[in-house]
């Protein structure tokens, strides 16, 4: 199926509202790497990356009749699996243990600050660096730069103020910064 040919997309989310496996399995299978890729970002573990991707798709295939084809399929499933994600730290937000006390100016990092720190590191290695983040960290990581989202809009997401979005970040890229350093030093 094409996924650029907006009838076969139309084809294939009636298929997914009538709950046609033949057209849900075709949408899983289509949309499982690249769904699967968000998730890893969002999860500590494997298991917990394949957990919000099965509960991402059945909010997809819940959902489906809602997608009104201004924008892309994917897109539309991509934005579920953000929120899901954020739905999911939400849930255990007490467990994370967000602090808004004592942000300092110096907490708050230039946002073009390390921007090039990223270079040189493979995409997987990059990948593990950030699920070994806090969940906070790896949240506000996760949202701010590979998601686009602003900090107003990840403060209003996660019930945080736009300065302890900054400050994650900040510490977020720290402390990736930190691992990306030891792995050079051991690697000479």
């Amino acid at each position: 199926m094409d996924f650029s040919d907006k009838e076969q997309v139309e084809e294939l989310v009636e298929g997914c509202i009538s709950r046609n496996t033949k057209y849900q399995k075709l949408l899983y299978k289509h949309m499982y790497g690249k769904m699967m890729a968000i998730c890893y970002r969002y999860a500590r573990r494997p298991e917990d990356a394949h957990d919000l991707f099965q509960e991402g798709f059945i909010k997809v295939f819940e959902k489906i009749e809602r997608f009104n084809f201004n924008g892309s399929l994917e897109g539309w499933v991509r934005r579920i699996m953000v929120n899901n994600a954020i739905d999911h730290y939400r849930k255990n937000k007490n467990k994370f243990a967000i602090s808004e006390t004592s942000i300092e100016e110096t907490d708050i990092a230039d946002e073009n600050e390390g921007e090039n720190m990223f270079e040189g590191v493979g995409v997987k290695q990059l990948l593990q660096y950030v699920q070994e983040l806090s969940p906070v960290y790896r949240t506000v990581f996760s949202l701010y730069v590979m998601d686009d989202y602003s900090h107003a809009e990840i403060a209003d997401e996660l019930g945080i103020s736009e300065g302890t979005s900054k400050s994650n970040l900040s510490k977020a890229k720290k402390n990736l910064k930190k691992m990306i350093l030891e792995q050079l030093r051991n690697e000479k």
